[in-house]
């Protein structure tokens, strides 16, 4: 095995939870050519995993949005440099008509996807030559490490290994010294997916009382004005300015705690190794969490937000080993 090409498009969660597949082949396949075919968008954080050889990007949802000229030429010089190599594995693990779509343009001998009934999008089907085995019975992340490890014939290490380093800042941080940090992504992509802002608050002031610095972050200014309700019922809370992906990912770093819902970002925080909670309110706890034995936990799930006294718990499970004075019990 040479040259593999892994295609996983979107969203930022995903692509930060596809980074082990990526250490998985290395290990198989130590001196194969890895390459990714992603949407511009999420490009960046593919490229901070070292093991990844080539990132092939293409404007996708800019297009889809503004649908300008600049951006379908980028779409078609993305198409050529995409057949530049013949691949000896294309692996669809994304399993939607997009990716179908970019599978089936990449030059190669064996193009893999999920079966029908594991695919997001039974249109994508018409791309492959080879399909996964069915869907193991796992998590989401897990499944797409067996799918692809049965499909060339090696085994893994069951401990991820994400392997992301973040790229230095233009303008270093100002964070300040002092108390550890606890960043709280209250931010969600859906309403369905949003937890009250006084359990929010409920749960930073009880951060905040074991020796926390509260900071929040936001995306757009109705989430900054939801950050601003919170920060105003939490003691030295402080609303953070807006934050690019990088930016954002060195707070994260420099955090002791994270706890947010189930969004990119705080998949991130598990990635980078951060002391994580998450947050589940309307998807899948089982299929989507995250866990690390004490250091990352999910709590909640699909219609079945979790209260504080759950969250309170889950931030001591994974608080245990840290220099803070943590409560055996949620007051």
């Amino acid at each position: 095995m040479k040259r593999i090409l892994i295609v996983k498009v979107t969203s930022l969660g995903d692509i930060v939870e596809t980074q082990p597949v990526v250490s998985d082949l290395r290990s198989a396949f130590p001196d194969a050519q890895i390459d990714w075919a992603a949407d511009a968008a999420f490009a960046d954080i593919i490229r901070w995993n070292s093991r990844v050889d080539r990132v092939l990007s293409a404007p996708l949802r800019k297009f889809k949005k503004a649908r300008n000229w600049a951006d379908l030429k980028g779409i078609a010089a993305s198409i050529g440099e995409l057949r530049a190599i013949k691949y000896d594995a294309i692996l669809d693990i994304h399993g939607a008509y997009k990716s179908a779509i970019i599978a089936f343009l990449a030059r190669g001998r064996k193009r893999y996807g999920y079966r029908n009934k594991d695919l997001g999008e039974l249109g994508a089907a018409f791309a492959y030559n080879a399909r996964f085995s069915p869907r193991p019975a796992t998590d989401a992340w897990r499944g797409m490490r067996v799918s692809v490890s049965e499909a060339l014939g090696y085994q893994f290490d069951d401990t991820p290994d994400f392997n992301l380093s973040l790229p230095p800042l233009d303008v270093p941080l100002e964070i300040p010294p002092g108390a550890p940090i606890a960043m709280l992504f209250h931010a969600t992509s859906a309403d369905v997916k949003k937890w009250p802002i006084e359990r929010w608050a409920e749960t930073g002031r009880w951060i905040a009382a074991r020796g926390y610095a509260i900071v929040l972050p936001w995306g757009t200014d109705r989430e900054r004005a939801e950050g601003e309700q919170i920060a105003a019922l939490v003691p030295g809370a402080k609303v953070l300015p807006k934050l690019s992906v990088p930016q954002c990912a060195h707070w994260i770093g420099a955090s002791e705690l994270v706890v947010g819902m189930d969004t990119g970002l705080v998949h991130l925080a598990h990635a980078l190794g951060r002391r994580t909670v998450m947050i589940f309110t309307a998807t899948s706890r089982e299929h989507f969490g995250v866990v690390a034995p004490g250091r990352s936990v999910s709590v909640g799930d699909q219609l079945a937000p979790p209260d504080v006294a759950a969250v309170l718990a889950a931030i001591e499970s994974v608080s245990a080993g840290s220099t803070l004075q943590i409560p055996s019990a949620a007051p």
